[in-house]
């Protein structure tokens, strides 16, 4: 197969260089790397520049002569926090859910996976929103046990983003209108994580994607942070198990967001804006919380919600000798590539004795195995 050109923009882009940046790195000229990335031009890297290119963006050299690879649509996408974002690290952000693709692609020619079965809340008020979901769903008023298996529950696709910058917590789009996609930073806490996916589940549903790089981008993100307030604390059980406003203080914070798996800030928030606490006692509770470490982190964080979902399809895989190793080598990506998506949803489920051994990939087997 021929070099792709596609497929070299996308690896530099994942990796987040520029050409000039990459053209410095590699020695090779920058007017070589604009031809080598050009559809318009007919000229290939040589062996040598090929296996320079390898190596500098970590990989395999089989990568670029794969076939075109279905990229996902920038104007689909929801980031968070644009302003803030460099174009480079939008499309690496943007080429690592790609690269995530290409894996749930992999999966899905093996197992049959939920249908997406979001309702459209556009339209809706964010508190009012979040209870014709629940409604929807039969969750009642109850906590949420897993905010990822929910979500993979009712056909989101979730992957881990590994994307080292706090510019880019979480993003989610709708791939051609019919598949939705959420990725998260799991490097962050457990409680920020769940956030993360409610918070994306608001975009999903509320919102047409693209909106984020207009005018409203600060008022989409509040509502999508106001929906995932109030699907992750409901408010008649916030007001059942909340004891009396004088009473709260940073030790019953402490105690109380455990039970809706969010973060100390997150709750007193809520609380406040359920006019449970008053304006003084919020912003007393924020500087308090500040002061004993809550703003860096959560003391006696939460388990993090991990991936139900892809654990059954790992699991299932293992049981048949098929290993991480194999997937690699049908993608043309390393390991470490393959694993980036998983860690903080299921890399604890996914690794063997056998590590990155590869095994002949029954084919017949998969077609009616479910994974819901």
């Amino acid at each position: 197969m021929a070099f792709n050109p596609s497929r070299l923009a996308l690896a530099r882009k994942r990796r987040g260089l520029s050409k000039t940046t990459l053209a410095n790195a590699s020695g090779i000229s920058l007017r070589s790397l604009t031809y080598y990335e050009s559809k318009a031009s007919d000229v290939d890297p040589s062996e040598e520049h090929v296996s320079i290119l390898s190596e500098k963006l970590q990989l395999p050299a089989e990568f670029f002569f794969g076939s075109d690879i279905d990229h996902l649509d920038c104007d689909a996408a929801s980031f968070r926090a644009l302003t803030k974002m460099t174009a480079s690290q939008r499309e690496s952000a943007l080429a690592a859910g790609t690269f995530a693709k290409m894996l749930c692609d992999w999966i899905e020619h093996r197992f049959e996976l939920p249908v997406a079965q979001l309702p459209s809340l556009r339209g809706f008020e964010p508190e009012a929103a979040a209870h014709v979901l629940r409604t929807e769903w039969g969750l009642g008023e109850r906590p949420i046990p897993n905010s990822v298996h929910l979500l993979e529950s009712r056909g989101v696709r979730v992957f881990a983003l590994p994307v080292d910058s706090r510019s880019v917590d979480a993003f989610s789009l709708w791939h051609k209108g019919e598949k939705p996609f959420v990725f998260l930073n799991t490097k962050k806490s457990a409680e920020h994580a769940r956030f993360d996916a409610a918070h994306e589940l608001g975009h999903l549903t509320m919102h047409t994607h693209g909106v984020p790089r207009s005018s409203r981008s600060r008022e989409v993100e509040i509502e999508a942070d106001r929906f995932a307030s109030a699907l992750l604390m409901p408010r008649g059980d916030v007001y059942g198990h909340v004891p009396p406003p004088s009473t709260i203080t940073v030790k019953v914070i402490h105690k109380l967001k455990k039970r809706w798996g969010v973060s100390a800030f997150a709750l007193a928030y809520r609380l406040h804006k359920l006019d449970i606490i008053t304006d003084w006692q919020y912003r007393s509770l924020c500087v308090q919380l500040s002061r004993t470490g809550y703003k860096s982190g959560e003391p006696d964080g939460t388990p993090r919600d991990t991936s139900q979902l892809l654990a059954k399809v790992f699991s299932s895989l293992r049981a048949e000798g098929v290993t991480r190793g194999v997937i690699a080598r049908d993608l043309s990506l390393p390991l470490t590539e393959i694993d980036s998506y998983l860690v903080g949803l299921v890399i604890a489920s996914v690794s063997t004795s056998k590590g990155s051994q590869t095994f002949p990939l029954p084919t017949k087997a998969r077609s009616n195995l479910k994974a819901v």
